[in-house]
């Protein structure tokens, strides 16, 4: 139950215990956008910072630590076997050239802006259910690229629009990488997963839907850094 009689200066009183986690995301986001840091170290000041801001509370134990750690040993070792799995698949795929027909058939179908955003929208989705996302891209994009390029897309646009789709494709089983991240970590049934994320895909195909009537919402803010 809400304690409804917490008044707000109580509510900031109480913020103060959030202040070295907030500053530990600072920290690890302001050291990659400021380049001092890759993702790769900015992942080991965010751990040896959380150990830091643990051990200062009083919760960092021997047997916490080797909790945590095995924790991620399993979570990463489960991802690099999708990972595996996932690249002889992109392999095989690559080798009968299936995505690449797709591509050239989508191409060729004479579609408006709107039919082919929706037809890619569509092809992705359905890609992803066999495919990576980095697979994806690399496969299609030399045959997609010239026909979006045809049709008078922005391509800045469709730079964040192929983002969109691969993260909706993430989520199509059977192959849904962040499916099998979140198996891992609920240890639910795969089903049951794919079902329970299926409101967020139609989420997404509404994003999809919207910012191309309104482009503006996602192209304003990098124009202006890119001076357009």
């Amino acid at each position: 139950m809400i304690d409804e009689t917490t008044t707000l200066a109580q509510k900031l009183h109480a913020s103060r215990h959030l202040i070295p986690v907030v500053l530990l995301i600072v920290a690890v986001l302001g050291s990659i956008y400021a380049g001092i840091a890759t993702a790769t170290e900015a992942a080991a000041i965010g751990t040896v910072g959380a150990m830091v801001i643990s051990a200062a509370q009083g919760s960092l134990s021997r047997d916490g630590f080797v909790a945590a750690l095995m924790g991620a040993t399993r979570l990463y070792c489960m991802i690099a076997l999708i990972l595996a799995g996932a690249s002889f698949l992109t392999l095989a795929m690559g080798y009968i050239g299936l995505p690449r027909h797709l591509a050239e058939w989508i191409g060729g179908l004479g579609l408006s802006q709107f039919g082919l955003i929706m037809m890619l929208m569509v092809f992705y989705a359905v890609l992803g259910c066999f495919l990576d996302g980095i697979s994806m891209v690399v496969l299609t994009m030399g045959v997609i690229l010239p026909t979006v390029e045809k049709a008078g897309i922005d391509l800045l646009w469709f730079g964040i629009f192929i983002v969109l789709v691969v993260e909706m494709a993430q989520i199509t089983p059977p192959v849904g990488f962040n499916l099998f991240v979140l198996q891992g970590m609920t240890k639910r049934q795969l089903p049951w997963i794919a079902r329970v994320t299926l409101p967020m895909f139609f989420l997404m195909v509404a994003a999809v839907v919207l910012i191309y009537f309104l482009p503006s919402l996602v192209t304003w803010m990098p124009g202006l850094m890119i001076g357009r």
